[in-house]
C-alpha cells in the first residue's frame, strides 16, 4: 500500500479531475447538449479512469507481485487477486 501513500497527491488530483469531468457530463445532459459532445465527454472520462486504473495497477504489481520478501504462496495469492480485478474491470 506504500505505492498508494507515496502517490496520494497525484492520485487524488486525478480523481478530482474525473469528478469534475463527471459533473460536467451531468450538466451537459441536463442542458440537452449535442449527443456528440456528450459522447466525447464520456470517452474522456473513460480515458481518465483507465489512466487511474493503470497507474494504481502498476504500483500494485511492482510493490506486491515483484516483492522478493514475500513467500511464493503470498505472491501467488496476490497474482490471483489482481487477475480477478483485471477480469472484473475488463467486463
Amino acid at each position: 500500500m506504500a505505492h498508494i501513500i507515496s502517490n496520494q497527491k497525484k492520485l487524488l488530483a486525478r480523481i478530482r479531475r474525473i469528478k469534475g469531468q463527471a459533473e460536467s457530463l451531468e450538466k451537459s445532459i441536463g442542458s440537452e447538449n449535442e449527443c456528440i459532445n456528450i459522447l466525447q465527454q464520456i470517452a474522456a472520462i473513460r480515458g481518465a479512469v483507465n489512466g487511474l486504473m493503470s497507474e494504481v495497477m502498476e504500483g500494485h504489481i511492482r510493490e506486491h507481485l515483484m516483492n522478493e520478501n514475500e513467500t511464493p504462496a503470498q505472491r501467488e495469492a496476490d497474482m490471483e487477486e489482481i487477475v480477478s480485478v483485471i477480469r472484473s474491470y475488463l467486463k
